[in-house]
């Protein structure tokens, strides 16, 4: 932090005010101290090192789903997987699927693993319903594949949505 001395500028009565008779002065003579302080400009995080969500939000500005080429979406929690088919064009969410439906945990009762499988069937079958032959981007949500998610890729790599 640099350190600079100013002084006061110095005015008399009679040099702003040419009626009046007697001159005195206003301000003393003084010394005062103001504080300099440097600037310091950080950089933005290095591209490596930033989270996987900022990278899958910039990837989505590029994927856009049509209703004929939908953005498959899918989130996996710590014990549950949810998937949507969505089109971001006319914003509607052409198929909702989660572990957590009865109609897919209750047939006989399964573990989530199988559950994530049956999500992919039952996505399948949406997409033969809804005459989807392919989709524009496959949107994991920045998320690593685990045991539901590979499930559920095998589901629907059979019919042909993802490069084997």
């Amino acid at each position: 932090m640099a350190v600079a001395n100013f002084p006061a500028l110095q005015f008399k009565t009679c040099d702003i005010f040419r009626s009046t008779p007697k001159c005195f002065k206003l301000l003393p003579l003084q010394k005062t101290n103001l504080f300099v302080k440097t600037l310091v400009v950080e950089a933005k995080a290095n591209t490596r090192t930033e989270s996987a969500k900022i990278r899958n939000r910039r990837k989505l500005k590029k994927f856009n789903g049509t209703p004929r080429r939908p953005r498959l979406s899918v989130f996996c929690s710590e014990k549950q997987l949810y998937a949507m088919l969505v089109d971001d064009k006319n914003k509607k969410c052409l198929f909702y699927g989660s572990t957590l439906q009865k109609s897919i945990r209750d047939d006989p009762t399964c573990t989530t693993i199988d559950a994530a499988k049956r999500v992919g069937e039952e996505l399948v079958k949406a997409c033969i319903d809804l005459n989807i032959n392919e989709i524009s981007y496959y949107d994991r949500n920045g998320f690593a594949r685990g045991e539901r998610m590979q499930a559920f890729e095998i589901a629907i790599s059979n019919y042909g949505f993802l490069p084997t």
